[in-house]
């Protein structure tokens, strides 16, 4: 069965990036174990499409303008905008506007028996989310605060955690979503 999954890292205090969109303090952690059980090719491996915003893709692309690295997905990714952005030349993407459902029907269709990730983007999140369409978050936790930035998930959302365990100095935890998080009486 396809799950839709938010793979991030955040700070303790629940940024994904800073005020100006920076990663730098993801860059100075310890090392994580890419193969670790929560590790990044652990997961890539069972993902069989992306969808990211348009900023994580400005960002990535770059990154890449600045790099000798090549498009880091071999998987479709679809990116939500309503900008008139270019596809890297050699990279499956996809550009979308709308209605995420109609998206995540595309990319289900893709793909198969594997996973969806949503890449980046707590708000492109919240609107899985919001649509019922996210299945989890696995959160790799940085042990550093930023105070203000891009928040991690700007939704109410109830969780329910299913595992958690260290990998290098993050605490990865895995939740599962139960629903729209409501606390009024």
């Amino acid at each position: 069965m396809t799950r839709t999954s938010y793979y991030t890292a955040t700070t303790l205090d629940g940024f994904i990036a800073d005020e100006q969109d920076s990663l730098a303090w993801l860059f100075v952690q310890g090392q994580k174990d890419p193969t670790h059980r929560f590790g990044y090719e652990t997961f890539i491996s069972t993902v069989g499409a992306i969808v990211m915003g348009r900023t994580t893709y400005e960002w990535v692309v770059d990154h890449l303008s600045t790099s000798e690295e090549a498009w880091p997905y071999s998987m479709p990714a679809w990116v939500m905008t309503h900008a008139d952005l270019t596809a890297l030349p050699g990279a499956d993407i996809r550009f979308a506007a709308g209605d995420v459902a109609e998206v995540h029907r595309d990319m289900k269709e893709v793909a198969g028996d594997q996973d969806i990730w949503i890449v980046g983007g707590g708000d492109l999140v919240g609107q899985f989310a919001d649509a019922g369409l996210l299945d989890e978050v696995i959160a790799q936790i940085a042990p550093v605060t930023l105070g203000a930035g891009r928040p991690l998930l700007p939704r109410r959302l109830a969780l329910k955690l299913e595992e958690t365990e260290q990998n290098g100095d993050f605490v990865a935890a895995r939740y599962s979503v139960v629903g729209p998080g409501s606390w009024e009486g």
